[in-house]
């Protein structure tokens, strides 16, 4: 049977590929990026399902708008104008099969083949791998710790037929940095001499454990915004619940036509259930609750870091979100670190995947949402002894 170039070109998740190995009982792993399954409202939402089911009867079992719940879309939009200050209407937000499927549709509306992208580098496996299906040329731009080198956004920018720029700017996925409010002006300034969409991918905004809450780079400001959120790490993954915000109507038509051929519209079980739950729970509590666990977690990891890990081992110390990022300044490839590690029974994720165009790399993911400070410390403990 002949393939798609494109599907032949798309790397399979690494990380999804390696959690099967990971996944064992005695492997401590450090290599998900999955939220600790504690932190699940688990009563909450059995109770918003009967709620939902006795409310709204068969609406919740047949086909719905392409667009997403009202209800929920008006929540999210109220939310957004509330929070962060910013003119959001409900019309301006769209439902998705989780952020996932948002930048899967993004790449299917701007990408032609050999268009350009901008991306942090490292940048969201993710994001590579739904934008890799449209055949783009990547242009990676260094992630500074506070931020895009600007140098290289500008040179980036200039390359022919550059469509959009992807970041994430709270809590990056996967080195845990946040850009400076300073670095996010300087950004927004650059970007807007451009004919460029910007997309601000936000779903560890909320998991904020110290510092100051900073306003989006591009959104209220550039006129091709596109901000994505997510219920993923907040509430339920597995509900698969992310949404697009943006004032472009045009990109939202077609983001719609995209969508209807791609799956209808997202469950519209879970939006209702979802829905039912933000509107009867206190949701900022519940988040307060995920925060103090991922801080208590965070500072495991760290402090056992600083007492296990030898000097020639750099890590970013972040202010919120789910991942710590380490350099070996000895320039080991975290490739051959991981095959030792796993023989110790702990797995991160070698950064290699994270890079569009490089192999090979000294660097490393490691998530510290999903164990005990008591197994964190174990397993930083047997990754020092090989590092």
């Amino acid at each position: 049977m002949q393939y798609s170039e494109r599907i032949l070109k798309t790397p399979s998740s690494f990380i999804r590929n390696i959690l099967k190995v990971t996944d064992a009982e005695d492997v401590i792993s450090f290599a998900g990026g999955l939220p600790n399954p504690i932190s699940f409202p688990i009563d909450a939402l059995r109770a918003s399902v009967d709620h939902a089911i006795m409310e709204n009867g068969s609406r919740l079992f047949q086909y719905s708008s392409t667009q997403g719940y009202a209800p929920l879309r008006e929540y999210i939009a109220a939310k957004y104008q509330r929070v962060h200050g910013l003119d959001v209407q409900a019309d301006d937000v769209f439902i998705t099969t989780g952020s996932q499927q948002a930048l899967e549709l993004i790449g299917k509306v701007l990408i032609n083949k050999g268009d350009g992208i901008i991306i942090e580098e490292p940048g969201y496996l993710g994001a590579i791998q739904a934008f890799t299906l449209s055949e783009p040329t990547f242009y990676g731009v260094t992630l500074e710790n506070d931020g895009l080198n600007l140098e290289e956004l500008e040179r980036a920018l200039q390359q022919p037929n550059v469509k959009f720029i992807y970041t994430v700017p709270n809590f990056q996925n996967p080195t845990g940095l946040t850009y400076s409010k300073e670095k996010r002006e300087q950004i927004c300034e650059i970007v807007s001499k451009y004919d460029v969409a910007l997309i601000e991918d936000d779903p560890y905004g909320e998991l904020r454990f110290q510092g100051e809450p900073l306003p989006y780079i591009g959104a209220g400001k550039l006129e091709n915004s596109i901000l994505l959120g997510s219920f993923s790490k907040t509430v339920t993954p597995g509900m698969r619940l992310g949404f697009i915000i943006t004032k472009n109507k045009e990109l939202l038509q077609h983001i719609e036509t995209a969508k209807q051929a791609s799956d209808l519209h997202t469950n519209i079980f879970s939006q209702y259930v979802i829905y039912d739950y933000l509107a009867s729970n206190d949701y900022a509590e519940h988040v307060k609750k995920i925060i103090a666990l991922y801080k208590n977690q965070s500072d495991a990891m760290l402090e056992a870091m600083q007492e296990f890990f030898p000097a020639h081992v750099e890590y970013t110390r972040p202010d919120g979100g789910m991942f710590i990022w380490a350099t070996m300044k000895d320039g080991t490839p975290a490739l051959d670190v991981f095959h030792k590690a796993m023989e110790q029974k702990v797995a991160f994720v070698p950064g290699d995947p994270f890079y569009t165009s490089k192999t090979n790399v000294n660097t490393m993911r490691l998530n510290y949402t999903n164990a005990t400070p008591e197994v964190i410390r174990e397993g930083i403990k047997r990754l020092a002894s090989i590092l």
